[in-house]
C-alpha cells in the first residue's frame, strides 16, 4: 500500500520534493493533497502536480483522513508551530530543516547514498580513527529575503550551515562535543553574514565548520583519520560523487519530471523513502537522523549563534 502524502505549502521546496517523489514507484509514494495559505496556489500547484486535492488552510489538510504523513515546507519561523498542529492531528511529519528556530527534521543529506557511504566506511575502519573533519558551505544568498530577514528566520547558520554541522555530528556519530567556538559577523538586520565554528571532541578530535551567505565557497568536506581521508570534492550538502582514499564514486540522481528550484533536489526522494520505511516498521524516528540528533544539533547552533549576538524573538519566548 503506498504511502500518502500531504504537502504543506506551495512554495518552492514543497515544488522540488514533491518532483522527488515522482522519481520514486507510484505504488510506494502518492501525494494526495496540499495545503496553503492561498487557496489560489494551492490549487495552481495541485494542478501543476496532479494533486487531487487542495485546500487553503493547514487546518483542513490536518483534518485529511486520508493522509499518511505531512511534508512541511514553510519558513524557518513557522516549522514548530506547523508542525505542532499536525502531530496534535496524529499526522506524522517529515519537517524541513530547522525543526526549531532553537534548541525531527529533514536534514536530507543524512540519507543520501553517499552520506550511507560515508558511515559503512567509518563503521568498517577505513579511515582509522578520525581525527579532523572541516565543511563549508558558501553561496550567494544576499539577494534572498528569507536569507537575510530575521523574521523569516534568515542567516547563513541557520540556513546552510547546518549542513555542515549535521555532517560534523553523523560522522562523530552523535556525541556531544566537548567545546564549541564560534566566530563570525552580522547584517544590519541582524543575522549572521558568516560564521566559523569550531568543535573538539574526546579522544583529541576536532571539526571546522564555515558558513556565509555572501560568496560562494568550494563547498567541500573533508574526513582525516589516522589510516584515509574521505573527501565529498563539492556540493557537500547533496554530494553526486565521493572520494574514499583516492578512489571515487559517482551518484548520479534520477532525473526530474519538472524543472527544480534547487541543486540536486531528487535527492529529496531518499528521506521520502526513509519515512516509508520508518512507517512500515512502526517507528517515529529514523535511526539516521533521530530526535536526540535534531535537538542536539539544535544546541549547538544555538550555543553557536549565541556567541556570534544572532537573537531570533523566538530565543525570548
Amino acid at each position: 500500500m503506498a504511502t500518502k502524502w500531504g504537502i504543506c505549502t506551495a512554495g518552492k521546496i514543497s515544488h522540488d520534493f514533491t518532483v522527488a517523489l515522482r522519481t520514486l514507484p507510484p505504488e510506494d509514494h502518492q501525494v494526495v493533497a496540499v495545503a496553503a495559505r492561498d487557496l489560489d496556489r494551492a490549487q495552481e500547484f495541485a494542478k501543476t502536480h496532479n494533486v487531487p486535492r487542495a485546500y487553503g488552510s493547514y487546518e483542513e489538510l490536518a483534518n485529511d483522513p486520508e493522509i499518511d504523513v505531512v511534508y512541511v515546507g514553510t519558513i524557518h519561523p513557522r516549522h514548530l508551530p506547523v508542525c505542532q498542529l499536525f502531530m496534535n492531528a496524529r499526522k506524522n511529519v517529515l519537517c524541513e530543516k530547522p525543526f526549531a528556530m532553537n534548541a525531527g527534521e529533514a536534514v536530507w543529506s543524512r540519507f543520501f547514498p553517499a552520506s550511507r557511504e560515508i558511515s559503512r566506511a567509518l563503521s568498517q575502519g577505513e579511515l582509522g580513527e578520525v581525527k579532523v573533519v572541516r565543511a563549508e558551505f558558501g553561496y550567494h544568498l544576499l539577494n534572498v529575503p528569507r536569507a537575510v530577514e530575521k523574521e523569516l528566520g534568515g542567516g547563513a547558520l541557520l540556513d546552510i550551515g547546518v549542513y555542515c554541522l549535521q555532517f560534523v555530528l553523523m560522522v562523530f556519530c552523535g556525541e556531544k562535543p566537548l567545546s564549541i567556538q564560534a566566530s563570525g559577523f552580522c547584517l544590519d538586520t541582524g543575522v549572521d553574514e558568516a560564521m566559523e565554528i569550531t568543535l573538539t571532541f574526546s579522544g583529541n578530535r576536532m571539526a571546522v565548520c564555515i558558513c556565509s551567505i555572501a560568496v560562494q565557497l568550494p563547498n567541500e568536506a573533508v574526513i582525516t583519520g589516522t589510516k584515509g581521508t574521505i573527501r565529498i570534492p563539492e556540493h557537500m550538502w547533496c554530494p553526486t560523487s565521493l572520494v574514499v582514499n583516492g578512489k571515487v564514486t559517482e551518484y548520479p540522481w534520477p532525473p526530474a519530471t519538472l524543472p527544480l528550484n534547487f541543486l540536486n533536489s531528487t535527492g529529496l526522494r531518499y528521506e521520502a523513502e526513509e519515512v516509508r520505511q520508518c512507517l512500515l516498521k512502526g517507528l517515529k524516528e529514523s535511526s539516521r537522523m533521530s530526535l536526540a540528533d535534531s535537538v542536539l544539533l539544535a544546541e549547538v547552533m544555538d550555543e553557536a549563534r549565541r556567541q556570534v549576538g544572532v537573537v531570533y524573538s523566538q530565543d525570548r519566548q
